[in-house]
Formats: structure tokens, sequence, C-alpha cells
């Protein structure tokens, strides 16, 4: 199949376009920073695009069968739009260009259900404290995404990961409706799941929680990488 990746220059993004032309699926990777991509392959096209850029989103969405959007930002103060005007403008290019498929990445705490099996520590205070004080405007904007994807009549899924932290290998990760038990998804399984789901049937107009449950990393070295950096 023909797809195009937003965020394909991201950690998750590069295992996207990896996974899917190993596949044998093409990819137009949109970036920002072409220059800096590190995939060179005969069935990856580079498309220099800003997701803010309407004009510049609609012109690289034709041609194509199915969309994954893993755009992503880092935490911060600032407010973001990223998500909710990135898939605004990715949404209202495949109406205009008569593509079906939408395949998109915001998170598990967005799903607004108490994390199974965990204790009340981690229930009441340190996932609001990420949800609503250190990535409240990251996920802020997330929800605002959701509901844009959820109006349209597209062909979507979206997908709810956990804390993310890098492998080189695909797992026997667990994908379900509905919040799993599990504080971690590995973005190879991230990957695959997206790939998976634009390329099949998959699970149209649901959102999807994706658990990786082998491998996992120590919740306190996560939290140092990927919420501050070290």
């Amino acid at each position: 199949m023909r797809l195009v990746v937003f965020g394909a220059n991201g950690p998750t993004g590069r295992q996207v376009t990896e996974q899917a032309t190993a596949a044998g699926h093409t990819v137009t990777a949109v970036t920002r920073h072409p220059g800096a991509f590190p995939l060179d392959h005969p069935r990856v096209r580079i498309a220099e695009t800003d997701v803010l850029d309407g004009a510049a989103v609609d012109s690289v969405v034709p041609g194509h069968d199915a969309v994954i959007s893993v755009l992503g930002v880092p935490y911060g103060r600032a407010p973001v739009t990223v998500y909710s005007t990135g898939l605004a403008h990715i949404t209202r290019a495949m109406t205009r260009h008569g593509v079906r498929r939408l395949v998109c990445v915001t998170s598990t705490v967005l799903s607004d259900v108490p994390a199974p099996g965990e204790g009340v520590f981690f229930r009441k205070v340190l996932e609001p404290f990420f949800a609503r004080v250190v990535g409240r405007t990251v996920y802020d904007d997330m929800r605002r995404m959701e509901e844009i994807v959820r109006a349209g009549d597209h062909d979507w899924t979206v997908l709810r990961p956990a804390g993310l932290f890098d492998t080189n290998e695909v797992s026997d990760y667990r994908l379900a409706p509905g919040r799993l038990p599990g504080r971690f998804t590995s973005r190879a399984d991230l990957a695959h799941a997206l790939v998976r789901e634009a390329v099949t049937e998959g699970h149209p107009r649901a959102f999807l929680d994706v658990r990786t449950t082998e491998g996992t990393p120590r919740f306190l070295d996560l939290v140092k990488k990927e919420g501050f950096g070290r």
C-alpha cells in the first residue's frame, strides 16, 4: 500500500517507516527536517512539509491509500496546537482527495478510566501529576485532536499507548478497546500496530490501547528519560 506518515522523523515515525517498507509498502515520510531523516530506502519518499501549513499538507496527501499520524511534541508550559491543527489539516486534505483510512496516536491517559491493576498512589497521584501538570498542554491538545478525528467521517483508528520506550524488536504486545493494564508501550510495538491497522481493515472508528508486556523498563527510569530528558 501507499502510506503517508506525518511525524516520520520522530522515534516512533522512524520505526513506522522502517517496518512499513520492510513489509513491502511504500512510504511518503513527512518531516520539517528532511536532512535529518536517517532512512534511505527505494520505497521511501521524503516530503518536507510542516503539518501546521494546511496548503502543504493538502499537497502531500493525494495518491495515498492511508494516513498514519505520529505527531509528537515534548512536555512544556507553552500552549500546544500541533495535534489539533495538524489533524484538522490532515483530515481536511483526506476529505478533499478521497483518502479514507486514518490511524493516529494519542495517549492512554485520555481514556479517563483508572489504570487497572495499579495502586492508589499511581492512580491518584503519579498519573494525574503527569496528565494535569507536567504534560497538561500536550494532553489538552491531544483531546482536541481526538474530537476532530471523531467528528470526521473517515475510517479512523486512534491508538493510545502508555509510557513509550525504545526496543529493537516487536513483541507479543496487547491491543484492545478499553484501557489495558500495564504502564509501558515500546515504540516498536506501537509502530507495528499502526502499520497493521493502516494496511488492514483493522478497527475503524475505535480507540485502542497498546501495551507491551515483556522487557519493560523501570517506571522511574522511564520518567527520567521521557519526561525530563535525562
